[in-house]
C-alpha cells in the first residue's frame, strides 16, 4: 500500500512548523507568498492529497464543466447530472454556481470570482486543469472522470459497453461497428474496452475501419454524420452500431433514414446514457441507462465524505427497445 503524505512530512521537508503548512494548504494568512508557494510545491511533489482539505462547512459549491461538453451532444447528459448536484445542495443548504472551463482559463481566477468552499468537476478535463485543481486548498470531487488523488464517481462504463455489444451479438449481428469520439475521455475508453471484450468473447474479429472515432472538434454532430456515412459506404457495411452516447446513436439513425437503410432490419443501433430523446426516437432507441441525477447526488456525498470509498462505480442497465431487436426475434417474444 502506498503511504499517504501527511502534513508532518511536508513540514519536515520544508523546515517549517505544522501550523505553517496548514495555513499554506488552506490559503490562510500569516505567511509570505514565497513561503506559501514553496510549501505548496513540495506538497505537490510529495503527492499530498489536496482534495482532503476542509475549511469548515461547505456553504458554496462550484460546478465545473469543460467547454467541449457545452454542446447539444453532451448537455442532455450533464445537465441532468448537474440537477442531481443541485438537489443535494438544496437539501444541505449549499449555494451552487456553474462555470464552463477550458484549458485557457485560470482555475485560480475562477475560484477567486466564485469564492467556493468546494468543487465538483464533470466530464473530461485536461491534465493541466487537473494539476491546477490539485493546487487548490479546496475539496474536489470528479464525476464521469477518473484521476489519481481525487475522489471520483463514475457509471460502470465498461460493463455498459460490454452488455450493449453482447446484446447485438445475441441478435445475430456479426459486423458491429463503434461510432464515437476519441479515447481522451475516460468514459469513452471504458465503453470501447467493454465493446472489444464482448467481441473477443464471441470470437469476432473486425477490421479497423469498423471503429470510427472522431477527434475532439467544435462541430462534433457533423463529424458524427460523416463518420456514419463512412461506415455505410464500406464494401461490407456494418449490420450493427454501438454508439458512444445516445446523441451519436440518434445521428446514426438519421443518416440511415436519409440513405434508405432500415433500422433495425438492415442495421441495429444501440446508444448509451438513456437521455429523454431515446424513447421518442423512431424506432425507440435501445440504450444503456444511467441514473444521471443520482450520479450528481453521489458526487456531492463523496465530496463531503472524509471516510470510506473514494472511487464509486454506479451500476448501469441495458434498456432494450425496437432499434436493436431483430424483427423475427421480436415476433417470437
Amino acid at each position: 500500500m502506498v503511504k499517504k503524505t501527511r502534513i508532518k512530512d511536508i513540514a519536515t521537508a520544508c523546515g517549517v512548523s505544522l501550523g505553517a503548512v496548514s495555513r499554506a494548504l488552506k490559503g490562510q494568512p500569516g505567511l509570505s507568498e514565497e513561503t506559501r508557494q514553496r510549501i505548496l510545491s513540495i506538497a505537490e511533489a510529495q503527492g499530498y492529497d489536496f482534495s482532503r482539505l476542509r475549511n469548515g462547512p461547505v456553504k458554496r459549491l462550484l460546478f465545473l464543466l469543460h467547454r467541449q461538453h457545452n454542446i447539444a451532444s453532451a448537455l442532455p447528459f450533464y445537465s441532468t447530472v448537474m440537477l442531481g448536484v443541485a438537489d443535494a445542495c438544496r437539501e444541505n443548504d449549499v449555494a451552487m454556481s456553474f462555470q464552463p472551463l477550458g484549458p485557457e482559463d485560470s482555475v485560480a481566477e475562477l475560484i477567486a470570482l466564485h469564492q467556493p468552499d468546494a468543487l465538483i468537476c464533470a466530464g473530461y478535463m485536461e491534465a493541466e486543469i487537473l494539476a491546477e485543481l490539485r493546487k487548490t486548498a479546496l475539496p474536489v470531487a470528479l464525476v464521469d472522470l477518473w484521476a489519481a488523488d481525487f475522489p471520483c464517481v463514475n457509471p460502470d462504463n465498461y460493463h455498459g459497453g460490454f452488455v450493449a455489444t453482447r446484446h447485438l451479438i445475441q441478435q445475430g449481428r456479426k459486423r458491429i461497428a463503434f461510432l464515437g469520439q476519441s479515447h481522451h475521455h475516460y468514459s469513452i475508453r471504458q465503453r470501447v474496452e467493454g465493446y472489444q471484450q464482448a467481441l473477443f468473447d464471441a470470437g469476432l474479429t473486425l477490421p479497423e475501419q469498423y471503429r470510427v472515432e472522431m477527434p475532439p472538434v467544435k462541430d462534433i454532430e457533423q463529424a458524427l454524420v460523416e463518420g456514419m456515412q463512412h461506415l455505410l459506404a464500406l464494401p461490407q457495411p456494418p449490420d450493427a452500431i454501438f454508439a458512444y452516447n445516445d446523441v451519436a446513436a440518434l445521428i446514426a439513425m438519421r443518416v440511415c433514414a436519409r440513405n434508405g437503410v432500415k433500422v433495425p432490419e438492415d442495421i441495429a443501433i444501440v446508444g448509451f446514457d438513456d437521455i429523454d430523446a431515446a424513447v421518442w426516437a423512431h424506432p425507440p432507441l435501445t440504450t444503456v441507462a444511467i441514473d444521471k441525477r443520482e450520479l450528481g447526488r453521489d458526487a456531492f456525498r463523496l465530496l463531503l465524505s472524509d471516510e470510506g470509498e473514494r472511487n464509486l462505480l454506479m451500476p448501469v442497465r441495458l434498456v432494450v427497445r425496437e432499434s436493436s431487436v431483430t424483427p423475427a426475434l421480436r415476433q417470437a417474444r
